[in-house]
């Protein structure tokens, strides 16, 4: 099981005291909020690629990068780096071969039953409103869902004057980030 694997790691961490090597405060260093992708690929690739050293930035993220509403917990969360941890750059992120392209709804319901999630249980969320192809939906093309983002963000009814909005394109393969747009 991984998780005794990781347990057992971290037992030797704080005992070997290496946590020292990354001590903070809780206000980042570059003042920046970052939102990306859950992409595994970019744990250490999406640092490395924009030179982030612990403590450097606050990193939001979900499954494609995706704001779908201004009062989601994604916005929540922006907003209070911005208002208690003084962040004063928000950055959104996305990357190139997401799973969240072009998901395939019926595919997905039918992996939901597959791993035991009776077919009744889906029709009741239906009938209560939550529609699973709006909850789900990814998008066509990275950029396009970069620059959705970037705009509820940017018209956000309580973001401050001044806070940059900036969106990015990163390629898991290389780290290569392409600019989408910038709030200058």
């Amino acid at each position: 099981m991984y998780l005794d694997e990781m347990l057992a790691f971290n037992k030797r961490f704080v005992e070997n005291k290496e946590y020292e090597l990354y001590k903070t405060d809780t206000y980042p260093n570059k003042r920046m909020v970052i939102f990306t992708c859950m992409e595994s690929r970019l744990v250490e690739l999406l640092h490395r690629a924009l030179n982030i050293q612990n403590g450097d930035v606050k990193i939001i993220k979900n499954a494609g990068a995706i704001i779908r509403k201004p009062f989601d917990t994604v916005m929540k969360s922006i907003l209070v780096a911005i208002y208690k941890l003084k962040a004063e750059e928000v950055v959104i992120i996305g990357h190139h071969d997401c799973g969240m392209s072009n998901v395939d709804i019926e595919a997905l319901k039918k992996e939901m039953v597959n791993r035991g999630i009776p077919e009744s249980t889906l029709d009741i969320l239906e009938h209560c409103g939550i529609h699973l192809d709006e909850e789900f939906h990814g998008f066509n093309t990275v950029e396009e869902s970069v620059l959705k983002s970037v705009q509820i963000v940017r018209e956000h009814p309580l973001l401050p004057e001044g806070i940059k909005v900036h969106g990015l394109v990163i390629d898991p393969e290389t780290g290569k980030v392409d600019v989408v747009t910038r709030g200058d």
